[in-house]
């Protein structure tokens, strides 16, 4: 948009452009479908979800970064939550699942405040508050350990993840009847 000229906007055939109202629903919607997707697989208890791709390949799962890895995703914001789970992965080697649901639930509330009629600005205002102290939070609750912590520190929480992250590995914790 240099000099006041109008931008040019190329779409692929049959493809429709939205704005205003509609196009931040669909957008919600889109991306919140894909946070329901691995919604029930979290946790222990979480249930399989058979996967079917295009050459009949069946993947039988419950881990929610598999499922997003095998899903194909046409939707931009959609596939904005993928990236989420992505970055999440890259960063911290898990927690995919966890990011994607907290992001579809922040997308089900800001849903909920555009139909209040409160600006898209005022929202994200709002969530800035709330990220700044919710990490206020988690720094007055951190305790401070040495760099080189004794293993009765590290070993109740090295338990527990190893016990939920090889859940998904082990056939017999599998609710399936597969």
């Amino acid at each position: 948009m240099m000099n006041g000229q109008q931008p040019i906007i190329i779409l692929k055939e049959g493809t429709k452009r939205e704005r205003g109202k509609g196009a931040q629903a669909n957008n919600i919607m889109a991306a919140r479908a894909i946070s329901d997707a691995v919604k029930s697989t979290l946790g222990p208890k979480g249930m399989d979800k058979m996967l079917v791709d295009s050459m009949g390949d069946v993947v039988v799962t419950n881990d929610g970064a598999t499922i997003l890895k095998e899903i194909d995703v046409e939707h931009p914001s959609a596939k904005m939550i993928v990236e989420v789970a992505k970055s999440q992965d890259e960063e911290c080697g898990d927690g995919t699942t966890s990011a994607v649901i907290l992001t579809g639930e922040l997308l089900k509330c800001a849903g909920e405040l555009l139909d209040q009629n409160i600006h898209p600005t005022v929202i994200c205002g709002g969530y800035k508050l709330a990220a700044g102290k919710a990490i206020e939070t988690l720094h007055d609750l951190s305790i401070a350990i040495a760099a080189d912590p004794p293993p009765a520190v590290i070993l109740p929480s090295s338990r527990a993840t190893f016990t939920t992250e090889s859940a998904s590995c082990n056939p017999l914790s599998s609710s399936s009847t597969m």
